[in-house]
């Protein structure tokens, strides 16, 4: 059986997928934030099942509460389908009452976090897991009376400002990430002043992810691990202008640092391209060329001519990389 596992981008989103994690290592796990995204999420699972050489399939959403129209292009999509489809919501958020009511795949439970709904459904007997668990439902759901409540507080911060890997561009590594973060925060439950402990802590956490052989500040690691990363799938991010071979990135942080690095890493490439999800973006070069050419062609932008960027018209936010990939391509080509 394949297992598909779409959950919202916070603690308790990602505590629900390091649960399943556990017994589903081979899944598909992707998370989304409210709005636009969550069907696009769904649309993305669904063509994947439909995809895929396996006919049994579990689809699993979490901490994300579907409106009407979500709920029911979803229920309507499923029974479509000649995949046999196991398909599962557990959500905590009341705004979801009504729509639950309706189906009886969607788990309402507005009294205890989605995390530990996910824990009870799945992970019941995992005693190793519960003290992570109890702690994400106190901050979740804000029981400031649980002893648990102020090390939550801390490890909120510690999912939110883990950051360095884009979900978007790289959404794997962003969860691998995520979940080492986790990991990492159990060994601190059970000591004294464990939320003291692990704010203090927080900066060398992070590092200590990066950190695979020579020590160095933790930015230069982060921007070694970005480029490793790229390096590893620049066939896939590889695109063209004019003749020039550039590498395509979407909402990378210190792009132009990165760009340069990868730049001179691999001198076969000309330009790196690195766009926002507000449609701004960087070009950076290593004189093979002017991108700020480049930059007034596609944009009316404009820099230097190794140092470049602007804001593209007509843009949208992705959720998806493919899709964005697309976009830039269509519109490189159309300016060339």
């Amino acid at each position: 059986m394949q297992f598909y596992h779409l959950s919202h981008t916070d603690l308790d989103g990602y505590t629900c997928q390091f649960i399943t994690k556990q017994l589903f290592r081979d899944g598909y796990f992707v998370n989304a934030n409210y709005g636009e995204e969550v069907i696009v999420r769904i649309q993305e699972i669904l063509e994947k099942i439909e995809n895929s050489p396996a006919q049994q399939h579990f689809f699993l959403i979490s901490d994300l509460n579907l409106n009407e129209t979500e709920a029911a292009f979803l229920d309507e999509a499923i029974k479509k389908t000649s995949k046999e489809i196991k398909l599962q919501l557990l959500d905590h958020h009341l705004s979801g009452l009504e729509t639950a009511q309706k189906y009886p795949w969607y788990h309402l439970d507005a009294t205890k976090s989605a995390s530990l709904i996910t824990y009870e459904h799945f992970q019941k007997e995992n005693e190793a897991l519960y003290p992570l668990i109890k702690t994400v439902n106190a901050v979740d759901i804000w029981l400031q009376e649980d002893e648990a409540f102020e090390f939550g507080k801390v490890l909120v911060r510690l999912i939110e400002e883990a950051k360095e890997i884009n979900r978007v561009t790289f959404n794997n590594d962003n969860l691998k990430y995520k979940h080492a973060m986790l990991a990492k925060a159990m060994e601190y439950i059970g000591k004294e002043y464990n939320y003291i402990a692990l704010d203090e802590d927080l900066c060398k956490i992070k590092k200590a992810f990066f950190l695979k052989e020579q020590n160095d500040t933790t930015d230069n690691l982060i921007t070694k691990y970005l480029l490793d990363l790229i390096d590893e799938q620049k066939e896939r991010m590889t695109i063209y202008f004019q003749g020039k071979k550039g590498i395509l990135t979407y909402g990378i942080q210190n792009s132009s640092i990165v760009g340069n690095g990868f730049l001179q890493r691999n001198p076969n490439y000309h330009f790196f391209m690195n766009v926002s999800s507000r449609g701004t973006f960087s070009l950076r070069a290593d004189n093979k060329m002017d991108v700020s050419k480049m930059a007034a062609l596609i944009a009316g932008g404009g820099g230097h001519p190794n140092a470049s960027g602007g804001k593209l018209k007509e843009f949208k936010e992705f959720f998806i990389y493919d899709e964005l990939k697309s976009f830039i391509e269509a519109l490189l080509k159309e300016k060339e």
